[in-house]
């Protein structure tokens, strides 16, 4: 295969139309189990009825990290520590509208029980069956990452 760096395709993706970046932050919450917590988006919102993991929108002049602390606070009423968050993976998916960067936090550690606060549904699920809960297009590439690292 040759490597060498091919002119024509950095001036194709130049041409290609921009596109809003979108940074949000995810995390994998594990049980002593091996579960992973995952969250349906309730009705009213974009891929409504989609399973996904818990996280939100990285704020201006905010670290993923201290998103995710805020977001799991507010969506599951629990609390973490950054030193509980380990960078797992991340997603880079282009939507029709906007790109999505998504870093995949793994957390065993929290404070709480995750309850839902803003409507969805959660689910405690292994790695192995994730395949069984429709996913966002983004989420699908992290399943076997998650598979192989538990």
């Amino acid at each position: 295969m040759d490597l060498r760096f091919d002119p024509r395709i950095y001036l194709d993706q130049r041409r290609l139309p921009l596109v809003k970046t979108l940074l949000v932050s995810a995390v994998a919450l594990i049980d002593v189990d091996g579960r992973v917590l995952l969250a349906q988006r309730p009705e009213g919102k974009s891929m409504a009825g989609l399973w996904e993991f818990p996280g939100g929108k990285v704020e201006p002049g905010e670290r993923p990290e201290a998103a995710l602390i805020r977001e799991l606070h507010e969506e599951l009423a629990i609390d973490t520590w950054e030193s509980c968050l380990a960078p797992l993976t991340f997603a880079s998916h282009t939507y029709e509208d906007f790109h999505l960067l998504m870093p995949l936090f793994a957390c065993r550690k929290w404070q709480g029980q995750p309850v839902a606060q803003e409507g969805q549904t959660l689910a405690w699920v292994r790695p192995k069956d994730m395949r069984d809960y429709p996913m966002p297009p983004a989420d699908l590439p992290l399943i076997p990452i998650l598979r192989d690292w538990l």
